[in-house]
């Protein structure tokens, strides 16, 4: 296949392996300086400049994009994806994980397992919302932080208070989050390629530093994860749209806590703790999967008039529980079922046979009128339109 990885660091450990493990399996692989792309937008077709000129045909770009140029770095994996190249991290992936807050309220509504997190601007917000994650010590998260910089622990609420609050003086954006203390300063840095875990570390904080990030001088090991955080790290990497990506989780009493995930994670640390080829083992995944191409399918199946994607949930006392998906009636419809989410677990193109529970969630595409009818109606006050005062409002 030819390859472009997309990075402004060619000279770095992660995009040197990656370079070279795609020439060691005989691909055509080049670095792209993201910078220097163009998106052209006046033809027909979805097109792309390189240095001020039409770029060549790539079967597959490796998004390796900095915290520093987010914006347009999608930009261009966007355009990527519209000409039909394939990506295994897609923009919007990159962008919801980019966003610490976003991120966590994806995943949260998913049911992963994470430290209790607020995310107020109020002053009189702030010591509810630290009494509602544990109270102190409670650890505070600059929204664009990145490796271990701007994470800061707060041994007192008034101490977290006052933090904050400069922060907030400063036009910042901060989350505030319980403080895991089983965890002692280790975390766990899964890296996902596809639907596994291809290799694990545990990362450790040196002295009484509690961020173990290994640039910030914590070490490594090599870890055998248990099914559970393997089963956590891939759905999380799955949930955000990334199909490459560093799942950090810390180990609490109740099981894996996500704290972040990562969609441009750096291979050094990992590759010399667990003496694995995770290179290899992107470009192979990639070299694979280049036949199909992600695609945006609500985008694709919502442009017929009338026609949608929608999520039907099966209610607790519905007269569709303990029925089968073909005695609920929904196939005789105009409505195709895509998948049925029950938990954890997906189930893809399930059969008529399919046995319904009370909080399955199907989601569909069909007529936009049928799948409304389905829905349980909820009452509504009629929006009015009112007359404007006899006498405006004068703006001072």
């Amino acid at each position: 296949m030819k390859l472009g990885i997309l990075s402004r660091a060619p000279k770095s450990y992660s995009t040197q392996r990656l370079r070279a493990a795609a020439v060691e399996r005989g691909h055509d692989v080049k670095v792209l300086n993201t910078l220097r792309f163009a998106i052209d937008l006046s033809k027909d077709e979805p097109d792309l400049q390189f240095r001020g000129r039409p770029l060549s045909t790539y079967d597959a770009v490796l998004p390796r994009i900095g915290n520093s140029i987010t914006y347009f770095g999608t930009a261009v994996v966007r355009q990527f994806e519209q000409m039909d190249v394939f990506t295994p991290n897609t923009a919007n992936g990159i962008s919801t994980a980019r966003d610490k807050l976003r991120a966590t309220q994806v995943l949260s509504r998913h049911g992963i397992g994470m430290p209790a997190t607020a995310f107020v601007r109020n002053r009189a917000d702030v010591r509810p919302a630290i009494e509602h994650v544990g109270g102190a010590p409670v650890v505070i998260k600059l929204l664009e932080g990145t490796q271990g910089i701007g994470v800061i622990l707060a041994p007192q609420v008034k101490v977290a208070e006052a933090i904050i609050e400069t922060l907030h003086s400063t036009n910042q954006n901060v989350l505030i989050q319980q403080f895991i203390a089983e965890s002692r300063g280790r975390d766990i840095r899964a890296l996902v390629v596809g639907d596994r875990v291809v290799a694990a570390m545990r990362r450790t904080a040196e002295g009484d530093e509690f961020r173990s990030n290994v640039h910030r001088g914590g070490s490594v090991e090599a870890v055998d994860l248990s099914p559970e955080y393997v089963r956590t790290a891939v759905r999380s990497a799955q949930i955000m749209g990334l199909r490459v990506a560093g799942v950090d989780m810390l180990e609490g009493n109740d099981g894996p806590l996500v704290m972040e995930v990562n969609s441009s994670p750096g291979l050094q640390g990992i590759e010399s703790a667990t003496k694995l080829d995770v290179a290899g083992a992107i470009i192979d995944y990639i070299s694979h999967e280049v036949a199909f191409p992600d695609i945006d399918v609500r985008q694709r199946l919502a442009v017929s008039t009338g026609y949608g994607v929608a999520e039907l949930v099966v209610h607790a006392g519905a007269d569709v529980v303990g029925s089968t998906l073909g005695e609920s009636g929904i196939l005789d419809k105009d409505i195709t079922v895509l998948t049925l989410n029950r938990g954890a677990t997906v189930i893809p193109n399930p059969r008529s046979k399919q046995v319904l529970e009370a909080g399955d969630r199907l989601l569909c595409f069909g007529k936009m009128e049928e799948m409304r009818s389905m829905t349980p109606s909820r009452r509504r006050r009629r929006a009015s339109v009112r007359k404007l005062p006899k006498q405006p409002p004068i703006s001072s």
